[in-house]
């Protein structure tokens, strides 16, 4: 069983339920590489040099500080929890809302939600509730120093936690170039017909990291001096003026 990140409560009008905040990701997947100078292979090691008198500094002398002009300020661990006061070892739920009203851009990162020792009937009262609902607990929570904000989401067997970026932490898009040109209305039908033809039931199961696959591979096959074969998979660019008869293939190949 992994270790909690997080122990508190969710906080749902008076009721109050104890419980264990896990991370809902899983990177074992991952190829794990270090950093090696190339020429004999020898590992990297990151030290913590001091700007000034180029030392190095251990982790016991290091505490965080704030920069103003050119002064910093020491940040304790006492000033901390004075910041996160009434608020460390809570799941407030502030409203609840309509999850399709939500930009998916706001979404961050997933947590799965435990009930502690005694806690499973009101665990399961509000996630049955919050599930046949269909709403979701918009939420704050601090977590590593840190208050966020969170859309608190349920299944059929467990509540878990969507952790969301904040308005003011959106990039607006408004340094970007976007071309005013508008499609016809024959390209926009054929546009239109083509995502009908390629909609389907969502089934996450299906996708895998073939990257990662693919890179397992070639490591296998370089600890054996072999060479492997990975097919090209790059598509050809094709020019604006092609849009029609790109739509008319597309579609031709969803039928």
């Amino acid at each position: 069983m992994p270790k909690a990140i997080w122990k508190g409560g969710i906080s749902f009008g008076l009721v109050y339920i104890p419980v264990k905040l896990y991370s809902g990701t899983e990177t074992s997947h991952e190829v794990d590489l270090n950093m090696i100078r190339k020429s004999d292979k020898c590992p990297i090691k990151y030290v913590r040099i001091c700007q000034e008198d180029g030392k190095e500094v251990p982790w016991k002398d290091i505490v965080k500080g704030h920069k103003i002009d050119d002064y910093y300020i020491t940040i304790e661990d006492e000033d901390f929890k004075k910041a996160s006061k009434g608020k460390s070892e809570s799941i407030d739920i502030m409203e609840f809302v309509n999850t399709r009203e939500i930009n998916p851009r706001y979404f961050e990162k997933p947590y799965l939600l435990e009930p502690e020792k005694g806690a499973g009937k009101t665990y399961n009262l509000l996630r049955m509730a919050i599930h046949e609902s269909k709403m979701a607990g918009l939420a704050k929570f601090v977590l590593r120093n840190r208050e966020r904000l969170a859309l608190l989401m349920a299944d059929e067997k467990v509540l878990y936690l969507n952790q969301m970026r904040f308005h003011n932490e959106l990039r607006k898009p408004v340094d970007l170039d976007i071309p005013s040109a508008s499609p016809s209305k024959q390209e926009l039908e054929m546009a239109l017909q083509l995502i009908r033809g390629m909609t389907s039931e969502f089934k996450p199961e299906k996708y895998k990291d073939t990257y990662q696959q693919t890179l397992k591979k070639i490591i296998e096959a370089k600890a054996k001096n072999k060479e492997v074969s990975i097919p090209d998979n790059i598509k050809k660019e094709s020019s604006v003026e092609d849009l029609m008869e790109q739509l008319k293939k597309s579609l031709e190949m969803t039928n």
